[in-house]
């Protein structure tokens, strides 16, 4: 009884929460980043509008559905901290602020936003311009590349948990503006924290009773690669598939995060045809990947033992530190 009394609390706590997000964030992040005629919401642990020579790593950590950035620049933080790497480290959490937020805080119309949670599969900006959540991203990491404010810049880390899973694997999948950082001699590394779903490359899917006839949008965007966002037009369905593989990403799950109920999973058939619950998804999507690549991936999936699907307790757990500042 007392455990059944305790899920129902949780259950309530977790549609509360959503629905409070719905109705706009609580605290918007403090700083911003101007891109073109638009400003993005942004969290800093410290000020990049001067040389930071003593920084050589950037951790960009990315939110979920909650918009909840200063949460998420709490845990990059914390995790950096306790890994002895707060110094060196400059954690950067942007924040992809939607419709309800510009009605609750009255935003200036320069402030950029996104239609719901339409920011999740790159999708662009309602206003003040239409620029993909993917682009914003592009534009941190050129920024990262100036070598005048950055001189000892050695490697960044995109990661993200939940629905900020989501933008960082489909982002590590469309783009390429780690190439430009990378020709710097700056490593640029991916971490994926339970997300409700991923982009597979066909049709093939994990679940044997999956019929792709009672699912026509199973492999459509942002689940498969038909209808691309415009943010990878022009890419090929290949190439985007060679350049994934080729990147260092690093799959870090929860081992209790199993619950196929939780209020905050993606329930829809175009997830339901990958597992049934986020845990399973992410060893079958990793199984899949490497049955179309034998010759072996410069990825991982690393389990975190004891913890469900909690951010905080991912990326400062003694795994998510590992993973996050490579000790």
């Amino acid at each position: 009884m007392a455990q059944r009394l305790m899920a129902w609390v949780c259950l309530l706590a977790a549609c509360s929460t959503a629905m409070a997000a719905e109705q706009g964030v609580k605290v918007l992040s403090p700083d911003q980043l101007q891109i073109g005629s638009g400003q993005l919401s942004i969290g800093l642990s410290q000020q990049w509008n001067r040389p930071l020579p003593t920084v050589q790593r950037a951790l960009i950590v990315i939110h979920g559905r909650l918009r909840n950035a200063q949460t998420y620049l709490h845990s990059g933080e914390t995790a950096a901290t306790q890994a002895g790497q707060l110094s060196t480290t400059l954690v950067i959490a942007p924040q992809f602020l939607n419709e309800s937020d510009g009605t609750r805080h009255s935003l200036p119309s320069n402030v950029l936003r996104w239609h719901a949670n339409d920011w999740m599969a790159g999708a662009p900006a309602v206003g003040p311009t239409p620029l993909s959540s993917y682009a914003a991203l592009d534009q941190i990491l050129q920024r990262l590349g100036d070598r005048s404010l950055f001189p000892n810049l050695r490697e960044v880390v995109i990661a993200g948990h939940s629905g900020g899973a989501q933008v960082v694997q489909r982002y590590a999948l469309t783009t390429q503006a780690d190439k430009s950082l990378e020709a710097e001699g700056i490593k640029v590394r991916f971490v994926i924290a339970n997300p409700s779903s991923y982009a597979y490359f066909n049709a093939q899917r994990p679940v044997p009773t999956f019929d792709p006839a009672a699912c026509p949008g199973f492999n459509t965007w942002k689940y498969g690669l038909k209808d691309l966002p415009a943010y990878a037009a022009g890419q090929k369905h290949h190439t985007l598939e060679h350049n994934y593989v080729s990147r260092d990403i690093t799959y870090l799950l929860g081992a209790n995060d199993t619950d196929p109920n939780h209020p905050a999973l993606d329930k829809s058939c175009e997830a339901q045809a990958q597992g049934a619950y986020r845990l399973i998804r992410g060893h079958d999507y990793v199984d899949y990947l490497n049955q179309r690549h034998p010759q072996g991936l410069n990825q991982r999936l690393i389990e975190v033992p004891g913890v469900g699907h909690n951010g905080d307790q991912m990326f400062t757990s003694p795994e998510g530190q590992k993973v996050l500042f490579a000790r």
